[in-house]
């Protein structure tokens, strides 16, 4: 009975626009939900192997058009290309595995930018305008940014960069491991050795980065900086680079672009937010992100056609 009321009562719909008490609205959507499932199968199902499954995910709208599709799979895919067996063993569920792993594992990273770079803007308020100014001028206030107005952001990216070196989503990023033994440094490192890339470390050092504690958008409006060596990695580099990166620039590019188009933001308090760093695999705020806003006036014909 509590899961039938959890599920089809009164509660889901709005008491002031509609009654729905056989839950009509939520079981269609239930419905619905089944039918894209079942369609995902019938997809999956006429594919023979994962390799297929692969090529068949990867698009260039997330991954670029700079390596080739082999190559993308062999990234993704390394037993695709390799001459171990594959297991068929309830190969359903190992597709629907890969392609969740696809879609729903850069959640968390792409969120923890975007906190923090509300934050950094709220602080910054100066910044904040020059990014507002910049969607204006390319975007305007007759319509909401999308995915086209992206390359012409010049601004808008340089403080995501920024953000990332200061906060990246993955401060240690993936683990390595030396597959044999070697010498890097002066130090002798032996084969199977695990190791861990810091990147928040690299990212603040002072002998790469000038002012490095403080937030400068403006130091990546040049073409190369973040492109030397490996100062900047909030993706990490190399064969265990995030095959997700571009697909997740995209996503918080579009929603913080979209935040400050439409709404005007103030801090709850005349005190800077607070910047603590917490603890965890992923990089968080000790203290989450509270904040003030209201919808811009001129943006207002807009918002209401959504």
């Amino acid at each position: 009975m509590a899961t039938n009321q959890l599920l089809f009562s009164d509660p889901f719909c709005n008491p002031f626009t509609s009654i729905d008490q056989n839950g009509g609205r939520r079981r269609r959507i239930i419905l619905n939900s089944s039918r894209r499932r079942i369609k995902w199968r019938s997809i999956v199902s006429s594919r023979g192997n994962t390799d297929h499954v692969c090529r068949m995910s990867i698009s260039e709208e997330f991954f670029g058009s700079s390596i080739s599709a082999d190559h993308k799979v062999e990234q993704l895919c390394p037993l695709s290309s390799s001459n171990r067996p594959i297991s068929h063993d309830n190969n359903d569920a190992n597709k629907s595995r890969l392609a969740k792993t696809l879609f729903m594992s850069g959640t968390d990273t792409s969120i923890s930018p975007m906190e923090w770079a509300m934050s950094l803007l709220l602080n910054n308020p100066k910044t904040l305008d020059k990014a507002r100014a910049e969607l204006d001028a390319f975007v305007g206030q007759d319509r909401l940014l999308d995915e086209s107005d992206l390359p012409n952001l010049k601004y808008l990216q340089c403080i995501i960069n920024e953000t990332l070196r200061l906060y990246p989503s993955g401060p240690l990023l993936v683990p390595r491991e030396s597959s044999d033994d070697c010498t890097i440094g002066g130090f002798y490192i032996p084969s199977g050795t695990m190791l861990l890339v810091n990147a928040w470390a690299i990212h603040r050092d002072p002998n790469v980065w000038k002012d490095p504690e403080l937030f400068k958008p403006e130091r990546f409006e040049s073409s190369t900086v973040g492109t030397e060596g490996y100062k900047f990695i909030p993706f990490g580099s190399g064969r265990r680079k995030c095959p997700g990166s571009i697909m997740s620039m995209s996503i918080v590019k579009l929603t913080l672009g979209a935040l400050i188009q439409c709404f005007e933001w103030e801090r709850i308090s005349e005190e800077k937010v607070d910047m603590h760093e917490g603890s965890g695999i992923t990089m968080h705020k000790t203290i989450p992100l509270e904040t003030v806003c209201k919808p811009r006036q001129s943006l207002i014909h807009v918002l209401n056609k959504l």
